[in-house]
């Protein structure tokens, strides 16, 4: 049984890591860096969101139900992902599940996300049973219907 151990929401709108750099030179060299309304959003994140007392260790899945102002923006969580080290898991690269959802909301941007700790994640992959249960199966009617 997986518990969720955090539930929060975050005020403001969520940036897309891939849309939001900017071209930079330093020392003499180009770098890609985070533009500055993905730094606000960060920013907001560490301020809207306290710190655990412990961090949460082993294997973490994620969910984000984010709410846009606009249909302009990528679903995205991966600013949030990275604003949330260091509050309330060690490293990112801890999360082994992520989901998300797009919703639309002009009056209230937000993120509403989730994290919990995963009992019976394998890195070596699902057994062929876990994965009929996970997936849908394709049939050669929903393959050819996806592509029109």
């Amino acid at each position: 049984m997986e518990v969720v151990l955090v539930n929060h929401t975050i005020y403001g709108v969520c940036q897309s890591k891939s849309n939001s750099r900017r071209l930079v030179t330093i020392a003499g060299k180009p770098r890609f860096i985070k533009s500055s309304s993905a730094i606000a959003f960060e920013t907001a994140v560490k301020q809207q969101v306290p710190a655990k007392a412990c961090l949460m260790e082993g294997d973490l899945g994620f969910h984000a139900d984010i709410y846009y102002p606009t249909r302009r923006q990528d679903l995205d969580p991966s600013v949030v992902l990275d604003a949330l080290q260091g509050l309330i898991y060690k490293n990112d690269r801890q999360i082994k599940k992520i989901s998300s959802a797009r919703y639309l909301d002009k009056h209230e941007p937000r993120v509403e996300f989730s994290v919990w700790k995963l009992e019976d994640y394998d890195e070596k992959g699902p057994t062929q049973n876990q994965l009929g249960q996970a997936r849908p199966s394709a049939t050669k009617e929903s393959v050819s219907s996806e592509k029109s």
